[in-house]
């Protein structure tokens, strides 16, 4: 309650004096800030991680972390490309390449067939 109060009136009067007036020493309010700031963080984290989970079972599974961070970012959660990494680990989601076909035979061509004389 008294951390709030000096939330609501930081852009009035200096926090120095706001904490002497209401009894608690600024390392207190700055670790409250701290607190409540990783609590937010951590709830945009968990949508993200749920999205990310998501769209990992509906998806392409070959979505990395650059496309990742393409579509979160157009949904309006600025995050980075290593946080993308992050996150991706956290939820257990990991990128599957796609393997090349390399074609080795073609039957199908105009090319003349020569005999085989040496009989192999």
């Amino acid at each position: 309650m008294k951390y709030s109060l000096i939330t609501q009136q930081k852009n009035t009067f200096p926090i120095r004096l706001l904490c002497q007036v209401v009894g608690v020493s600024r390392p207190c309010y700055y670790y409250y800030r701290q607190q409540m700031a990783k609590k937010r963080e951590d709830g945009g984290h968990r949508d993200m991680l749920a999205w990310i989970k998501a769209n990992d079972a509906l998806r392409d599974p070959s979505y990395g972390s650059r496309r990742m961070k393409n579509a979160l970012n157009g949904l309006g959660y600025p995050v980075s490309r290593n946080k993308v990494r992050k996150l991706r680990r956290k939820a257990g989601v990991a990128v599957r390449c796609r393997k090349k076909y390399n074609m080795t035979t073609t039957s199908n061509h105009t090319h003349p067939v020569f005999d085989n004389l040496l009989q192999r």
